[in-house]
């Protein structure tokens, strides 16, 4: 029988703290939420390992560094609202939940979202709602936001999300361009956005994000 919680204490110790994340409400996040429960049942094994979980169609759980390390610059506190943008069956949301107030889970697969709204208040995740829709919206009706985070990555981000942000908050991106994949966190002040690098990672980009080419004749 497999011992997930030793693998979850692995995970942390070799993925996470070698990465300097070391704030005690993410440690204590990813040490609690079992990952394993939040992937596909033939994908259990995989769960703890470095890398992106691949789900098909260019939708993967964010491997637990490149999570760790996107919540570790985003320093999200406990009276903020968080949006968590294709959060498939609520891994993230889980993790996240233990340093907000609330999240808003958007997923657009009818089916990831009817389990990820089971799933998470199972796993004591009871401050996260789940929002069934397209991810490139959001989910205007329940915002402004405090945080917003990608679970994959982008070439195009639509001002439909940074709209939803409130002044002062920020958005965790991670931009694609060919292979090289870097993190930049987008602070909201005045109506504008300002963008700083964080560090590198790789992810598919999702559906929807894709950079959109102008049209010529």
């Amino acid at each position: 029988m497999t011992d997930y919680a030793a693998r979850r204490t692995m995970m942390v110790d070799t993925q996470v703290r070698p990465s300097d994340v070391t704030k005690f409400p993410i440690i204590n996040a990813m040490l609690s939420v079992p990952r394993e429960a939040f992937v596909p049942d033939h994908l259990r094994e995989a769960a703890y390992m470095g890398d992106n979980v691949d789900l098909g169609g260019n939708r993967v759980v964010l491997d637990p560094r490149t999570l760790a390390k996107i919540l570790d610059a985003l320093d999200i506190q406990q009276d903020e609202l968080v949006l968590d943008i294709g959060s498939a069956l609520g891994y993230s949301a889980a993790v996240i939940a233990h340093m907000a107030q609330a999240v808003v889970a958007v997923e657009e697969d009818s089916e990831m979202a009817t389990e990820a709204q089971s799933l998470l208040p199972e796993l004591g995740a009871d401050n996260v709602a789940v929002h069934e829709g397209p991810l490139t919206e959001g989910a205007a009706e329940h915002g402004p936001f405090d945080v917003i985070v990608i679970e994959g990555a982008v070439a195009h981000l639509p001002e439909a999300l940074t709209d939803q942000l409130k002044d002062g908050g920020r958005i965790a991106c991670l931009f694609m361009e060919g292979t090289l994949g870097a993190v930049r966190i987008g602070y909201k002040i005045d109506g504008k956005m300002t963008w700083r690098f964080s560090f590198n990672a790789g992810a598919p980009v999702l559906p929807g994000f894709e950079r959109h080419s102008a049209f010529t004749l």
